[in-house]
Order: C-alpha cells, then structure tokens, then sequence
C-alpha cells in the first residue's frame, strides 16, 4: 500500500514581517493556534494521521495543545524559534518538545528549508531531515539537484517533499493553494505511480483569514474557509490512494530507522 505522509509547520505567524508588516506577538500565536485546532478537526475528519514539525516557542504557550496533537501525530523539531537560529537551538528545541508532550523527538525541517548542517543535527539526536524541497523556487533556493527520494547524508535520513518525476514540479503549501486541485491530483497521481509514498506540507495558519495582511498574491489569494474546503477535498481523495503514516512510521515501517545512529546527545 501506498504511504501518504501529510505535516504542518506550526510556528509564529511571521510571515508578514517578511514583507514589512509588524504584528504583535500575542496575534502571531492567535492566529497559528486558531489554525492547528482547525487543521486537527481536519485531519480527523479525513482520517490522517501526520507529522506537526513545531518551534519549541510555541509549544511553550501552548503546551497542553501539543500533548493533544501528540496522542494521534508525530511531534517533530521546527527550530526553536521561526523568525532566528543558532546551532545551539536544535538540541534545546527537541529536549523542550520531549518534555512538553512526552513524546521522542526524531525529525527536523528548518523553517524557510533553509540549509542546516547534518553533523550538528546528528549530534543533537535527530534521526532525519526533512528540510529540503527538491525543485527550484526562484527567489529561495534551486534543489534539483538533491535526489528526491528518501536517502541517507551522512548519518541522518533525507526526507524530501515530493516533486513529480522528469519536471520536478513541486507538490506543497504554495503549490496546492495556487493550482487547481484537479492539477495537484494529477502531480500526486504521477509521483505515486513512480514512489511508494507521496510527502506534502502546509501551514496551519493558511487555515485563517489572512486576506487582510500585507503579503503576496500568491501566500494570501486562496485561505482560510476556502482553502479549508479544498484541503478536505484534497486530502479526502489522498485517503482513497493509501495510507496516512507519519514520518517516523515510514521510516521504521521501511526498515530505515534500524539504521545505527547513536549519538553523544542520546
């Protein structure tokens, strides 16, 4: 059976700021909370079972919500904070989102996928990455030359997103809201045909109203109750494709997480 791994990046709404827009930090956190409660009405509706890659910043204020997603999903590493990093901020943010849902804590995506280094993740205990989209996103970062299937570097596993084969046309946030569904279900079909699983990614505050805050067309033209109603499309029809795993379930259901990767972090 096909494996479906659907995750969110949940973390301070800050992507305004990105476009010059301050907003106070009390409405970042209110916004992303709004959307993850809607996101997991959303995936117990379709029945998914996914991956919450949280910043150890908002797991602090909210941190009874994340022992709630914790009892169906997998809790992964989105930093320590969205809008800043250091190295030093990959162990302290998986030891904070263990304490808080009493959960292991074996993934990272770098918020932005930007690059981060695999040594100072392997030494902070993580088992894999799933930082990298391998597709060209002009103005970001041009990864088509990284494999897009699951592989190892160095001691961590590479999780990429899916892109189709031959084109690499990506299947994620910006991608879904943008085309119409009958496009992403036909990219998901061609991956599939080729893979065993099928990776895809949003946020959870795309979930809210964001019509008014200073961002690009393209971030802000499809979201709240009408991308709600086609991610439940979208991802009621992913159902009938496969099965929804988490990254961790892939991983050990595959045979990869026997790989030894014992680390001076634990």
């Amino acid at each position: 059976m096909k494996q479906i791994l659907i995750s969110v990046d949940v973390e301070e709404f800050d992507i305004p700021e990105e476009y010059g827009q301050q907003i106070p930090l009390e409405e970042k956190l209110r916004v992303s909370e709004a959307g993850v409660r809607k996101t997991l009405a959303l995936f117990e509706e379709c029945g998914v079972r996914g991956t919450f890659f949280i910043t150890a910043f908002w797991a602090k204020h909210y941190p009874e919500l994340v022992r709630i997603i914790a009892q169906r999903h997998e809790i992964a590493s989105h930093a320590y904070y969205h809008d800043r990093f250091e190295n030093a901020d990959l162990l302290a943010s998986r030891l904070e989102l263990e304490s808080i849902s009493g959960q292991p804590v074996k993934g990272f995506r770098m918020p932005r996928l930007k690059p981060v280094s695999i040594d100072v993740l392997h030494d902070a205990g993580y088992r894999y990455d799933a930082s990298i989209n391998p597709t060209w996103l002009p103005g970001r970062y041009d990864n088509r030359h990284i494999s897009r299937h699951v592989h190892t570097n160095g001691p961590l596993w590479i999780m990429p997103t899916s892109v189709t084969p031959r084109m690499r046309l990506p299947v994620f946030w910006l991608s879904v809201k943008n085309m119409p569904l009958w496009f992403t279900q036909n990219c998901t079909t061609s991956i599939l045909a080729k893979e065993d699983y099928f990776s895809c990614y949003f946020h959870p505050w795309e979930l809210e109203n964001i019509g008014h805050y200073k961002l690009p067309v393209y971030v802000r033209r499809v979201h709240g109750n009408k991308l709600l109603e086609k991610m439940r499309r979208y991802l009621c029809w992913l159902g009938t494709k496969g099965k929804f795993v988490t990254h961790s379930d892939y991983l050990r259901e595959t045979g990869r997480l026997t790989i030894s990767t014992v680390t001076s972090a634990g």
